[in-house]
């Protein structure tokens, strides 16, 4: 970037792919004489015309590996205004798909012409496809583990038996002639049953900036709901509920029943969740939210209290994605952790292990 620059004082010259490059990203980031979009003082452009934002998405992708290709066309998209251009079909087949690009088609799903639409469900199935591929194996690893954890038996089978609480409780019937521990009461893992043995409820905040979060919520909730033991249900709010438990088995149907963008009422989708719950003692209640709450601030907080008292595990999630420290607001977290529910963003990858110390209650390992 800094040898490409036209009087740079350096007296070098790129050529070849460097060049290229080096276009590419002058396109997005320098000035020059590219035609200017967005809004004013930006100095980036990509041209006038979606052809020539077509060639440059199939530049950047034969300059750049795909992490820093969908870098550049999220930068592109916010900082270039570039978002009505997913609309058109050529356009969506030259994207490289990710998480934040299924964000921006689904705020774009209400405009989206019908022309457009299967072209985007399957960039959004594609994604949903890698996710699935990166995290169903694990989650359901760790959560049927934290299940058999949670049901134990004092008459295991071999492969079952918990030694290291079988030998703690058995430590006085050591024989130190034969320095060995004789157990007289076997501690093991129970098997999960395959009747629904826990409850899962998602309750996700749908308002623009949580996008990342509902692409990733959406594809757990697919994941827990294919899960005979746990019994998953999704809510996804703004300032209205809509409860999406019956599409669990597509996530990309609810990624397409959702509607980014919108206020936040948090207490009325609490309301909701709190009206469904059958057994608290056997419930996990997943809030993913911002917090920056337009309800009724106190009624939300003594529902949270309510359901904690009645036995049910909850959980605040300020974000479930792989980006930095989310922006939420300070005042309402510092409240749920004074109700023993405290807020913080997770990682996808390290959500399995959040949802397995919910279900076996307990403290959950928060970053």
């Amino acid at each position: 970037m800094v040898l490409g620059a036209e009087g740079d004082g350096t007296g070098c010259v790129l050529d070849g792919p460097d060049a290229g490059m080096d276009a590419a990203l002058g396109a997005l980031y320098g000035g020059g004489g590219a035609v200017k979009r967005g809004s004013a003082g930006r100095s980036g452009g990509l041209g006038g015309s979606a052809p020539n934002v077509a060639r440059w998405l199939g530049d950047i992708r034969t300059y750049f590996p795909a992490p820093v290709v969908q870098v550049m066309q999220r930068d592109a998209i916010e900082r270039l205004g570039l978002a009505a251009l997913l609309l058109e079909p050529e356009m969506l087949e030259a994207v490289e798909p990710d998480v934040h690009l299924v964000g921006t088609l689904l705020s774009l799903n209400k405009a989206m012409p019908e022309t457009t639409r299967e072209t985007a469900r399957a960039v959004v199935r594609a994604v949903v496809g890698q996710l699935e591929e990166r995290l169903s194996s694990r989650t359901r690893a760790t959560l049927s583990g934290a299940l058999d954890r949670s049901a134990r038996t004092s008459r295991p089978r071999h492969a079952d038996i918990d030694w290291d609480r079988t030998i703690r409780a058995n430590l006085k019937h050591y024989l130190p002639e034969h320095r060995t521990v004789v157990p007289e009461r076997l501690i093991g893992h129970g098997r999960s049953a395959q009747a629904v043995r826990k409850e899962v409820v998602l309750c996700i905040d749908q308002s623009g900036s949580m996008a990342a979060s509902v692409v990733y919520a959406s594809v757990f909730g697919a994941v827990l709901a294919s899960m005979r033991s746990i019994a998953t249900r999704l809510v996804v709010f703004d300032t209205a509920v809509a409860d999406l438990t019956d599409q669990l088995d597509d996530p990309v149907d609810v990624l397409f029943g959702t509607q980014l963008g919108g206020g936040t009422d948090i207490n009325r989708a609490l309301a909701y969740c709190q009206s469904k719950i059958t057994r608290p003692a056997d419930t996990v209640v997943v809030l993913i939210s911002d917090l920056h709450e337009g309800g009724i601030r106190n009624e939300m907080l003594g529902r949270v209290a309510a359901m904690k008292a009645s036995g049910v595990e909850f959980v605040a999630l300020l974000a479930l994605s792989d980006e930095g420290a989310p922006a939420y607001d300070h005042e309402h977290a510092a409240a749920l952790a004074a109700l023993g529910a405290p807020a913080f963003a997770c990682t996808p990858d390290l959500f399995p292990d959040v949802m397995a110390a919910a279900l076996e209650k307990r403290p959950l390992p928060t970053p």
